[in-house]
């Protein structure tokens, strides 16, 4: 296998611009593939990734050319300000998709996630806010970008979806991506859309209000609905969630904006949380006609990229904490945080969670190989 490892790694990264002028003496094929593996291994900062290399520069020395060394960590610090993120983060999710298939048709939350500790005060620089999509059923990062200052994530979601390889998908995305740009960019990428209404499409919201309100008065006699309802009990809560599917009725205001609208959906939330009540009702619109069941799959799946990304990324890889935020060098020490928790999702053969896999990574370099190579 080793032998085979520099073409298979060099073939990942042909498309990257090595952002040095002049004479190089590390390649920079052994900076990244260092910078990757030692991430996965626990190293969270530039400092920890050039000491991980020297501790297992032996083992590196198999499938990278290491006769000028290990490089320092301000020599890996001054490279990844410099690379430019989105080809970095192609690069990384071709690593990532050669091992593990993004299946067809799954649901792609798109979701925004601040570093908080990135910012710098001696330059001004607000913290980094990231808008990232994650494969719910192949758990897998499939990109992000950066949010540009004194902007939003109306924005950078569009950016985003040009990035995307996503045919047949359902991407959700909640009520501050509700816009008829983005709706019409995620049709354009062949894929479908469920957005989530509220207040900023004002017009929209009041219709598919009033719509679900005045059906639910005769329990939807009038007209045809998809419901389904799940009861689930943990964790020191009782959760009662019930879904409604609506074909678009041609009253609907607003509602030709829309390119591609077919359903109005609702979820309605009655969670018991020690004793006290906490209801929730939350609008939707969709461009493909789904079961209630299957939109409630939709609507708890983008809930969850809470749980599956951003939580394991703060408290596996200690995200929030990084105060790594230098030019470029936060975006895509971000891409390779993203990138380790997407291989180690997908290496099941250790039963434990994401930051036990971490210290096994750095422990045995059988399940390192494993979790990199697939092999």
């Amino acid at each position: 296998m080793a032998n085979d490892l520099p073409t298979r790694i060099a073939h990942h990264f042909a498309s990257l611009t090595d952002p040095r002028r002049g004479k190089v003496t590390y390649p920079l094929i052994n900076i990244l593939t260092i910078a990757l593996c030692a991430t996965i291994a626990g190293a969270d900062d530039f400092v920890a990734i050039a000491e991980w290399a020297r501790q297992k520069q032996d083992w590196l020395a198999r499938f990278l050319d290491l006769s000028n060394g290990i490089p320092s960590h301000d020599r890996f610090n001054a490279i990844f300000r410099a690379l430019k993120p989105d080809q970095f983060q192609r690069c990384l999710v071709s690593w990532v998709t050669s091992l593990h298939e993004v299946n067809a048709g799954q649901v792609v939350p798109i979701d925004g996630k601040t570093l908080r500790q990135s910012f710098d005060k001696a330059t001004g620089k607000a913290a980094l806010h990231m808008v990232g999509a994650w494969a719910t059923a192949s758990k897998i990062s499939l990109g992000q970008v950066a949010v540009a200052e004194k902007s939003n994530e109306i924005t950078a979601i569009p950016v985003l979806l040009d990035l995307l390889e996503i045919p047949g998908a359902l991407v959700t995305i909640d009520a501050m991506g509700c816009q008829v740009e983005i709706a019409e960019k995620v049709l354009e990428r062949k894929a479908d859309y469920v957005l989530a209404v509220k207040g900023n499409q004002p017009t929209l919201h009041a219709g598919v209000v009033k719509f679900f309100l005045g059906h639910m008065e005769d329990d939807f006699a009038r007209v045809r609905v998809s419901r389904h309802e799940t009861k689930e009990r943990g964790h020191g809560r009782e959760e009662h969630r019930t879904y409604y599917v609506c074909d678009v009725p041609e009253d609907l205001p607003d509602a030709r904006r829309w390119r591609g609208i077919q359903q109005i959906g609702m979820a309605v939330s009655d969670t018991m949380r020690g004793g006290k009540p906490c209801d929730d009702v939350r609008y939707y619109i969709l461009s493909r006609k789904l079961s209630a069941r299957s939109f409630g799959v939709a609507v708890r799946s983008h809930w969850g990229i809470e749980n599956s990304l951003h939580w394991q990324l703060d408290m596996s890889f200690g995200e929030d904490g990084s105060r790594v935020r230098k030019d470029h060098a936060d975006a895509n020490m971000a891409a390779l945080r993203r990138t380790a928790l997407s291989l180690l999702k997908n290496e099941t053969s250790s039963k434990v969670g994401i930051k036990t896999r971490r210290l096994v990574a750095a422990w045995n370099m059988d399940y390192l190989s494993q979790v990199l190579f697939g092999a």
